[in-house]
């Protein structure tokens, strides 16, 4: 690591952001995975998110025979997208989306359909219906979130992102937020910015939401344990009700991008086997807005080992 990035990281950490590993985005450099790891966090926290660069999975994309079955109502956005980097971004971070989806559901990749949400956001159609996933890319960079036990949201900025000369912390920071970056020395408040912008914009795409004006309404703080929660409530409980408790994690990932996880975990069921909580419209087929950077029972894993087509591999 060169000198600027240890300086840049110690000022992350002196400014509250304290990464805990074993919970950081797993890199896949491609579609042979590791899927295994995906399925044991899975298993484990009830959610997995994945990094990897559009670049490492290009070949395999391009050159995969399922390419257009695999994008499937996708295929016309793809052929549409007129920059070729554009083009072949949407067609890997299709591909990355699937083949999470399919290491969570054990299924084929070439069975997974996605929708999208009214933000843009993805989702995985039928009897997939129930699992969380969240989708964010900026510049080379890709990164997938998914979730059996409640929804949840990933964003990605670049950790040079200077925050407050596009948005002021008013229109970002609580009361309690601004203060504490008052008292912070001018050369940490940049990070500090960074890393509230990117777990706030994490918690509106696990609730679905489109604008952001909501940010100043909400603040994080650390709990006793020194975890990520809601300010004001306790464990990370907080809006949403039914019991459910909040996640946030912010990791650095390929030493230039800050990555933002919030993760609503939902109740344990009843009896009756349904969950008493609402986790909003699964029903909307709107296309991905291609966006730049914006101001947990065991089950056994299908490790898809090629585009799915018709083959896989148990790992359990």
């Amino acid at each position: 690591m060169s000198h600027e990035h240890e300086e840049e990281v110690v000022s992350m950490v002196a400014a509250g952001f304290r990464p805990e590993p074993l919970d950081a985005p797993l890199h896949v450099a491609g579609p042979e995975g590791p899927w295994d790891e995906v399925g044991d966090r899975l298993d484990d926290t009830g959610r997995a998110v994945i990094c990897t660069t559009w670049g490492q999975w290009l070949a395999a994309v391009l050159l995969d025979p399922a390419l257009r079955p695999l994008l499937g109502r996708d295929w016309p956005r793809y052929r549409q997208t007129a920059a070729a980097a554009g083009r072949m971004r949407f067609a890997v971070s299709r591909f990355v989306v699937k083949h999470a989806a399919a290491a969570a559901l054990d299924v084929p990749v070439d069975t997974v359909e996605l929708g999208y949400e009214p933000d843009g956001q993805p989702l995985v159609r039928g009897a997939g219906g129930d699992l969380g996933v969240s989708l964010a890319h900026t510049g080379e960079l890709i990164v997938v979130g998914v979730s059996r036990g409640g929804p949840i949201g990933v964003d990605a900025q670049p950790a040079d992102r200077d925050v407050a000369v596009e948005v002021a912390p008013g229109q970002l920071c609580t009361a309690a937020e601004r203060a504490a970056l008052e008292a912070l020395p001018v050369s940490e408040r940049r990070a500090r910015l960074l890393w509230l912008w990117t777990l706030k914009e994490a918690r509106a795409r696990a609730l679905g939401h489109g604008p952001r004006r909501d940010f100043p309404t909400f603040g994080f703080e650390r709990d006793e344990r020194g975890r990520v929660v809601l300010a004001g409530t306790p464990d990370g409980e907080g809006d949403g009700g039914g019991g459910g408790g909040w996640a946030f994690t912010a990791h650095r990932v390929l030493e230039r991008y800050l990555v933002g996880v919030a993760h609503r975990r939902l109740p344990a069921l009843p009896a009756d086997g349904k969950a008493q909580v609402d986790t909003g419209s699964r029903s909307a087929a709107a296309p991905l807005e291609e966006r730049g950077p914006g101001p947990g029972d065991h089950l056994p894993f299908l490790r898809p080992v090629t585009s799915g087509w018709g083959e896989g591999r148990r790992t359990r």
